[in-house]
C-alpha cells in the first residue's frame, strides 16, 4: 500500500473535501482524486461518498480513518526518532485560541519564538464554534473547558479571572455601583447570549441574574473596546483590562474564575516543532503568572 495515498486519504477525510485537501497537500484537484482512486482499488472497497459540495466517509472508510491513524502516528514518530525534519526546528505549527487571550497575549510571545527559530512558521487562528483537532484544523489548541473527545494530550495551562470594569470617563459622570442591585442603574455591557455555545462562557449570572445590557459584544476584545469607550459596565478579563490605564475595576469583591487548557492530538505529540510550542507557551503563560491572577 502506498503511504501517499493514505496521506491524502488522511487529508481529504479531515477537510471534507477533495479540493480543500488539494489545497492544503500543495496538490491539485485531479492528483488528489486520483490517489483516492488508487487507494480505494488497492483495498478493494469505497473509502468516500463523493457529493459536489464535499465528501463523506462510508463506514468502510470510518473504519479504515482509525487504522490510517495509527500509522500515520507511527510514521511520524518514526521521522522525529531518525532525525528527520523535526531535528531543526522547522515547518508549521497552528495555534488555535480564543480572540483575547491570542491577540493580547499569544501574539507578542510567539514573536519571540520564531525570532528564536527562524525555519519555524506559527499560525495563530480563533478557535471557531466548531472545532476538531482530529481533523488537524490546529496542531495546538487553547481553549476554556478540558477537552474530552478524541485522542487529545491536555493540561491545565494557567488559570484566569473576569471582573466588573468601566471607563474614567464613564465613571466621571455616572456614580459607581456600591452593591450588585445598583448595576440596574447602570449602562451594561455584555456578550451575545445565544451566540455563546460554551457553557463555560456564559458567566455574567454569576454576578448578577437581573443582567440587562444595552449593547452586546460577540467577542471578548469587542467589548473592552465598548467599555473603554465609555459605553458602561462590562465584565473583563482582568488579564486584559489591567494593560489599559482608562479602565478601573467597579465591584472588586466581585469576580469569575476560570481556566485555560492546551491541548493537541495525540498523534503530534513526536513532533519536535510541537513540542517547542507548548512548552514555549506552558513556560510564557507561568513567567507572567501574576497577569493572570
Amino acid at each position: 500500500m502506498d503511504w501517499d495515498n493514505v496521506r491524502v486519504f488522511l487529508a481529504v477525510a479531515r477537510a471534507g473535501q477533495i479540493l480543500a485537501a488539494s489545497r492544503r497537500l500543495g496538490l491539485n484537484h485531479a492528483t488528489v482524486a486520483r490517489k483516492m482512486t488508487a487507494l480505494e482499488d488497492t483495498l478493494n472497497t469505497r473509502l468516500l461518498t463523493r457529493r459536489t459540495n464535499g465528501c463523506e466517509l462510508t463506514s468502510a472508510g470510518e473504519e479504515f480513518l482509525r487504522y490510517a491513524e495509527r500509522v500515520e502516528t507511527e510514521m511520524l514518530s518514526a521521522r522525529s526518532a531518525l532525525g528527520d525534519e523535526d531535528v531543526v526546528v522547522a515547518g508549521v505549527v497552528r495555534v488555535g485560541a480564543p480572540d483575547g487571550f491570542g491577540v493580547t497575549f499569544l501574539a507578542p510571545a510567539l514573536s519571540r519564538l520564531t525570532e528564536r527559530h527562524s525555519e519555524l512558521k506559527v499560525q495563530l487562528v480563533p478557535v471557531p464554534v466548531a472545532f476538531s483537532l482530529s481533523r488537524r484544523e490546529a496542531d495546538i489548541a487553547i481553549t476554556v473547558d478540558l477537552p474530552t473527545q478524541g485522542r487529545i494530550v491536555a493540561k491545565k495551562l494557567i488559570d484566569y479571572k473576569l471582573g466588573l470594569y468601566a471607563s474614567r470617563s464613564y465613571l466621571s459622570e455616572h456614580a459607581a455601583p456600591r452593591t450588585v442591585d445598583d448595576l440596574s442603574e447602570h449602562k451594561l455591557v455584555g456578550y451575545v447570549d445565544d451566540l455563546v455555545v460554551n457553557p463555560s462562557l456564559h458567566y455574567i449570572p454569576e454576578i448578577s441574574r437581573t443582567w440587562r445590557a444595552s449593547l452586546e459584544v460577540s467577542s471578548s476584545l469587542g467589548q473592552v473596546a465598548a467599555v473603554r469607550a465609555g459605553a458602561g459596565i462590562g465584565v473583563l478579563h482582568t488579564f486584559i483590562a489591567r494593560d489599559f490605564d482608562d479602565l478601573l475595576p467597579v465591584l472588586a469583591e466581585h469576580s469569575i474564575s476560570r481556566s485555560y487548557w492546551i491541548s493537541y492530538h495525540e498523534s503530534v505529540r513526536a513532533l519536535q516543532r510541537v513540542k517547542v510550542v507548548v512548552d514555549f507557551i506552558s513556560s510564557e503563560v507561568n513567567k507572567a503568572a501574576n497577569r493572570f491572577a
